[in-house]
């Protein structure tokens, strides 16, 4: 029995039963969901997720441009904002980059 409460105790933390919303996790996930939603494109990478105040602020990297060879696929930084509730608010590319340039700038 001890297994189980402390398994349960750990599957709601990290399911964001704290009173303050969904998790981190759903929030970047939901932020993947929405954005391949909004722009049709395939995000790559969830690359960061802060909390700022009632909202929530994710960086994805999306696909933008396949090509051949893949190094030369075109990427986008993308920043998310999403409401407490893990509902998309607002998003804005800062920046476009050739995937072999993922690690500079």
């Amino acid at each position: 029995m001890a297994e189980s409460k402390s398994g349960k105790s750990k599957k709601s933390s990290s399911s964001g039963s704290r009173n303050s919303g969904p998790s981190t996790r759903e929030v970047a996930e939901s932020a993947v969901e929405q954005v391949h939603d909004l722009i049709g494109r395939p995000v790559e990478s969830i690359t960061g997720v802060q909390r700022d105040g009632d909202e929530w602020i994710v960086t994805l990297e999306v696909l933008e441009l396949s090509r051949v060879p893949t190094t030369t696929d075109m990427l986008g930084k993308y920043e998310v904002t999403l409401d407490k509730d893990g509902e998309l608010i607002g998003t804005q590319r800062t920046r476009r980059y050739p995937r072999a340039e993922a690690g500079e700038g």
